[in-house]
């Protein structure tokens, strides 16, 4: 991970060379995962009003160096009140133009079913809610703008069973059954975090609809490939939604904002998933890169770098620009203050 003042350097001289003269100013869209959850309910808002933490410090500075308009943050702990997302905007105030409007609901994680969900013959683990999480909250999302929300026509699909997509594929046991059980798929929902439809008013007047989203890393399961499945299907709803299958599809201009957890090209997963979202000719593919060229969004480390986390505009929507951003290593072990980076792009319409 490169040191964050070479970093600010190069961010701005590479919009001052690669930018064209602009009619207006285009509008800047960020997703990042912040990977800012804690061990315990609270304790994100405890750290954030200390304004001692070092990882909270590197990650309200990436945020400032790249000055999005619409910020679609993951991992962020939720909290029933919002005092923490709150306090992290107000943090952001400090140095930078207020997100005025947020867009947070409850997501999955953590929120416990009173079933045995992942088939180990035991109740009440993170594994046993409706998406891992050891309380309910952790590791959330949240959008910032300063443009307005559409609160009263926002959709959120958290609440979707996953066996009521269609197409769907459900794990099954060697002989067949559902896995692992019957009970547990008339309970599990698809979405491991959340799916949101959010628009936003800009100030032309155009409303910019955030499709927001985090899925279950396509790992940590047995031979019926659950998080495999499941991983398939979060990414696979959009196009699903796009296709008027669940209702009413997004109005155009749109954007696909949020993590897939699964590169097109390497790793675990079933990557035809992610490849049949990035050629689907209904968006665009900005192919945001760092500064040395890649399109990597996250650092697993022993060099396991990915693309993971996603800008997909709609087609016909004009992108300016667009790159990625990786934050700065915190002084602990050279810990990095999130392992993944910021994407962003510019949009204009």
């Amino acid at each position: 991970m490169r040191s964050l003042p070479p970093l600010v350097l190069a961010f701005c001289l590479s919009l001052i060379c690669c930018a064209e003269p602009l009619a207006a100013e285009p509008l800047r869209v960020a997703s990042f995962n912040t990977e800012l959850s804690r061990k315990g309910p609270g304790l994100l808002l405890r750290d954030l009003q200390r304004g001692e933490d070092p990882q909270v410090a590197a990650i309200l500075y990436t945020l400032h160096v790249a000055n999005a308009d619409i910020l679609v943050l993951q991992g962020i702990d939720w909290d029933f009140d919002g005092r923490a997302v709150s306090a992290f905007a107000s943090q952001l105030a400090k140095t930078m133009a207020p997100y005025q409007h947020i867009y947070a609901p409850q997501p999955n994680t953590g929120v416990q079913t009173g079933l045995d969900m992942d088939g180990d013959g035991r109740f009440g683990s993170a594994r046993d809610a409706q998406g891992y999480g050891d309380f309910t909250g952790r590791d959330g999302m949240a959008i910032l703008s300063r443009y307005p929300i559409l609160r009263a026509e926002a959709r959120n699909l958290s609440d979707l069973l996953w066996r009521d997509l269609p197409g769907a594929i459900l794990p099954t046991n060697s002989d067949g059954s559902p896995f692992p059980s019957a009970a547990a798929q008339s309970a599990q929902r698809l979405s491991s975090t959340g799916h949101w439809v959010v628009p936003i008013m800009l100030p032309d007047g155009t409303r910019l609809s955030i499709l927001a989203f985090q899925a279950t890393p396509p790992l940590f399961d047995g031979p019926e490939d659950r998080n495999g499945l499941r991983n398939r299907d979060e990414i696979r709803l959009w196009q699903v939604l796009l296709d008027g299958e669940l209702g009413p599809a997004p109005t155009l201009p749109w954007i696909i904002a949020g993590g897939a957890n699964l590169d097109p090209a390497r790793g675990a997963g079933l990557r035809q998933a992610i490849i049949d979202l990035l050629t689907d000719p209904r968006l665009q593919d900005p192919k945001p890169r760092d500064f040395d060229g890649h399109l990597a969004t996250v650092d697993w480390g022993n060099s396991r770098r990915m693309r993971v986390d996603y800008l997909l505009p709609s087609d016909g929507v004009s992108v300016q620009q667009s790159g990625v951003l990786w934050p700065e290593s915190i002084t602990e072990g050279n810990r990095p203050a999130s392992r993944h980076a910021l994407v962003w792009v510019d949009l204009e319409f």
